[in-house]
């Protein structure tokens, strides 16, 4: 029998997953996983860093990277695996041990009140409240355990998809960052190491080691199905859907003109709160 059929036989199921990262989805997520964390500079000796784990697949593949990076890596630092339990169901908060009991990673567990919070108030916009309270809480527990930084698995999509929501409702050009200091928690930095890799590889990861997640635990799913931020994200995603069947290249180049702004050629542009007009700096002939 080859030596390799024995190792495999051998091998653990959560090394497997591992493996698949490594091997035969290399190129679509390793490489460009480490590319964002060269390139945007995410990581650094030392680091004490919370990975957030929602329950769905973009953060358990998040945290699995980053383990295989503080195995590998070039240089030490810490990792603590945190999930917030906003009042999930049982059967939903049961998945998520399980899944992380599967992919070998030493998950904590802490409670709070957010969905019933949410479901007292009432909120016109649930969605943009659960969001913003997932991340006080989430932060509040990064500085309790020590950590300088925080990693969320948002992805290339979502970059392009804030992206786009700005510029058709906000009437702006900005994008979802790759990195950000917290504005009310000193020393505590936001990263986001997925940020070249696609959904649709995320998901063909997930299909062939046949695991499930959590999609969607919100027990407000139905109560808030024309929430208005929920319904423009998806309007979004369809728009791009669309887009792509002419120009396969069109999320490529939308995420590229953020990296390529063009400053001679904008009517005016914000720094630091500050607005900067091109008439500012025309010379008349």
């Amino acid at each position: 029998m080859p030596l390799e059929l024995k190792v495999h036989e051998v091998m653990e199921r959560y090394e497997e997953i591992e493996r698949s990262i490594i091997k035969k989805f290399r190129k679509e997520i390793w490489s460009n996983f480490v590319r964002a964390v060269k390139e945007y500079q995410l990581i650094k000796e030392n680091d004490k860093i919370m990975v957030c784990i929602s329950g769905g697949k973009d953060s358990f593949l998040l945290a699995k990277c980053m383990e295989e990076l503080q195995k590998h890596g070039k240089f030490p630092f810490d990792i603590v695996y945190v999930t917030m339990n906003p009042g999930y169901s049982e059967e939903n908060r049961q998945l998520i041990l399980e899944n992380a009991k599967t992919l070998n990673i030493n998950l904590q567990m802490f409670e709070s009140d957010i969905f019933d919070v949410i479901d007292r108030v009432k909120f016109k916009s649930p969605c943009y409240f659960c969001a913003r309270m997932r991340r006080g809480y989430l932060y509040n527990k990064a500085k309790e355990l020590g950590c300088n930084k925080i990693a969320l698995g948002h992805h290339f999509d979502d970059v392009i998809e804030t992206t786009l929501l700005s510029l058709l409702y906000g009437a702006e050009i900005k994008t979802m960052m790759p990195k950000l200091h917290s504005e009310h928690f000193e020393g505590l930095e936001l990263i986001r190491p997925l940020y070249y890799v696609h959904e649709e590889d995320i998901i063909s990861w997930k299909n062939y080691n046949q695991l499930t997640f959590l999609n969607c635990a919100c027990l407000f799913t139905e109560k808030v199905k024309n929430d208005e931020e929920s319904s423009k994200r998806q309007e979004i995603k369809n728009l791009i859907k669309e887009l792509k069947k002419n120009n396969k290249n069109a999320p490529h180049n939308i995420f590229t003109a953020l990296d390529n702004v063009n400053l001679d050629c904008v009517l005016s542009y914000k720094k630091d709160g500050s607005k900067h007009s091109f008439i500012d700096t025309y010379k008349n002939n």
